[in-house]
């Protein structure tokens, strides 16, 4: 089995231990201007990536879908490289990786939406046990 539920979640944890780490770092140092890197590995790698985990796991039709595995292909490296990306644009004015990333990580939640709004459709019109009278 593919199992892309824990593909997400693994991933997502790894980017939480960056996102603390640099955290951490962040703190020791007192110097808080990677503060929007660590953000945008927090929320687009530990959360955004950990629910799609969790959704995918919870509706296994949807981890079984064409569209799950290029929703992968498309978010795993743009939460990688989407942070990577900030630090570049902000110390060296280079955006390029930002940008990038910014539109691979928009095709992958789109292809997550339309996958969301074809099972709310299937669930919608599933017919449903009535009890006998």
């Amino acid at each position: 089995m593919n199992r892309l539920d824990l593909k997400f979640l693994l991933l997502g944890a790894i980017m939480l231990t960056a996102g603390v780490t640099l955290g951490i770092v962040m703190g020791i140092r007192h110097d808080f201007a990677l503060a929007p890197v660590h953000a945008h590995i927090n929320l687009v790698g530990w959360a955004s990536l950990s629910l799609f985990g969790i959704v995918y796991k919870l509706y296994p039709e949807l981890a079984r879908s064409r569209l799950a595995a290029v929703h992968f292909i498309l978010a795993a490296p743009a939460a990688v490289m989407f942070p990577i990306g900030i630090a570049l644009s902000m110390f060296y004015d280079r955006p390029l990786v930002a940008i990038v990333a910014a539109f691979l990580w928009l095709a992958g939640v789109i292809l997550f939406l339309v996958q969301l709004i074809a099972l709310a459709f299937r669930l919608a019109t599933r017919p449903t046990l009535a009890v006998a009278e």
